[in-house]
This record gives C-alpha cells, structure tokens and sequence, in this order.
C-alpha cells in the first residue's frame, strides 16, 4: 500500500508539472503581453512594468524564476491588481465556489443516484421515461440557458438573484450547477443498474423472497454504484470548473469569476495559477478517488490486484 502511494505521488508531481510547463508555454505564445492594451501609458512606464514582472527577460529565465516560485507555493502577484497575490485570490475565492460545488455535488449524487435507481427498477415504466427525459435535458441545456431560466421564474424576495451571503443564494445557482452532472449520475446509475440487476446472484436474491429494498442496498446498490464512484473526481472537479459561467451569472465572488476576469486582462500570473491549482486539485481527488475503491469494493485492490 505505501509503495503504491508512494508511486502514485510522483507520478502525480510529475504530471503537475508537465501540465505547469504547458501552461506557461501557451500563456506566453499567445501574441503581445498583459499591457499591450495599454497603449495610453508611456514607454518608459511600460517597460519598467515588464521589467517588474520579469516580462522583459528570455523566456528560458522567465520559467526558471516561475518554477523556482512554484516550489515555493508561491503563484506571483497578479498583474492587473499589482497589491494583491495568486494566492490571496484563491484563498478567498476558493471557499466560496467549494462551499457552490459541495452543495451541487450532493444534490447531483443524492438525486442522480435515486433517480438512476427508480428508473432501472421502473424500467420502461412512466417514471422511466419521465427519469430519461430529464436527464436529455440536463445533458443538452448547457448551464447559462438553465440559470436566467431560473433567475426569470424562480428568483425574487425569497431566493435572491445575485450575491452571495446565506444558504438562500447558494439555492437557485446550485441548482442550476447540478443539471448536468445530475444527468450524467442519472444515467450512469440506470445503466449500472440493469447491468447488476441482470446477474444470477440478484435473481437468487429475488427469488428467495427478499424485500426489494433489501435487494437494492445489500446486493445491488453496493455494486451497481462503482461506476459513479470512477467518475466523482472529474465530476467534482468539473462541477468547479463549471461554475465559471454561474458565478458570473449570479455575481458570486469566487475563483471562477477570478479566472474569467484574468482571461479578459490577460493576467498572466491569475491564469496560470487557478490553471495549476484547479489541475493540482484534480489531480488529488482522483488519488483519492482510486484510495476509495478498495473501501467501497473489497475486492478490488488499489495496488492493481485482485484479491483471491
């Protein structure tokens, strides 16, 4: 077990840092550079700013200091703020799109799972179909048609709008963040179903007389879950990412609304460190997504084999 821990951390500081190099890479191959709109500044002004920010060296040197601060944990300062750091901007972002995400991910887990099980069960029934059609939904109305929708019809004195303060504005935004991997769960836990559904053992299961709900949490559900469970750390993930364009719908101060802001100021230092802190981050729920197989499944072992 440690050994394969062990592995699996350099191999993950390995990718960390291919994917730190590319970001760098195609930061700085994209033409002209964070000041290039400023076209109203002086010259002398203009490069003592790339001089501060080391713009003005060889790229080679550029990534050596970038690299050297990385190690460090330090993410630089952002360009377009000049009093405020990397780091300041994920440590006060982050708390609010993880505390967004959290709420999205179990209502996309509690209900995907549910739904996902009440189809398979009630499989080409009303409440399959009904299931089915949801989830078309949530898989093809991308997020920024779901949240105005909700802003128009839901959205007044009792749910706010936009901001963020108590759990009442986490609501409507949540809600509109969780349809789309609501109806990946959905979908992933009714075919996993019917898959498990369809082997001897749940027959024998059935044809002993046994409860259906006692089927569905001792011989079923254990089983049928596993695919869920592979696609939590990119759907985790995925949920944060995706909160890019709610936030910016509902006004939300988190790290996403950072990012796009830092894309439309080519904020070299912003983008390249919520891209490296969201690949990092990605990077250990999935480690810690394989760690939970081998608790959820004992048959399953994390160093790769299969116990006898």
């Amino acid at each position: 077990m440690s050994r394969y821990i062990g592995k699996r951390l350099v191999l993950m500081l390995v990718t960390l840092w291919v994917i730190s190099t590319l970001t760098f890479v195609l930061m700085h191959s994209i033409p002209g550079d964070p000041f290039s709109s400023e076209k109203k500044l002086p010259k002398q002004t203009l490069e003592n700013l790339k001089a501060k920010y080391h713009l003005d060296e060889p790229l080679p040197v550029q990534y050596v200091l970038y690299m050297k601060n990385l190690v460090m944990f330090d993410l630089g300062v952002s360009i377009k703020s000049e009093t405020r750091t990397v780091n300041e901007y994920i440590s006060d972002g982050f708390p609010v799109s993880a505390e967004l995400g959290a709420y999205s991910m179990i209502l996309a887990l509690v209900l995907g799972i549910g739904m996902g099980v009440l189809a398979a069960f009630r499989q080409n029934k009303l409440a399959d179909y009904n299931v089915m059609v949801l989830a078309v939904l949530g898989l093809s109305v991308p997020s920024f048609v779901i949240a105005p929708f909700f802003q128009k019809w839901f959205g007044g004195d009792w749910l706010p709008l936009m901001g963020w303060g108590d759990f009442k504005h986490a609501i409507l935004p949540a809600v509109a963040l969780s349809f789309l991997p609501l109806a990946l769960v959905t979908r992933l836990m009714r075919s996993s179903m019917l898959e498990v559904m369809g082997q001897d053992y749940i027959r024998t299961a059935r044809s002993k007389g046994l409860p259906p709900w006692r089927v569905i949490t001792r011989h079923t559900l254990r089983n049928a879950i596993m695919p869920v469970v592979t696609i939590i750390g990119p759907l985790a993930v995925g949920i944060l990412t995706g909160s890019f364009v709610i936030e910016h719908i509902f006004s939300i101060p988190g790290i996403g609304k950072y990012f796009v802001d830092s894309v439309l100021n080519r904020d070299y230092s912003l983008i390249m460190g919520i891209t490296i802190f969201y690949s990092a981050l990605l990077i250990l729920v999935n480690f810690l997504v394989d760690l939970a197989y081998g608790l959820i499944d004992p048959r399953i072992k994390v160093g790769g084999k299969e116990a006898n």
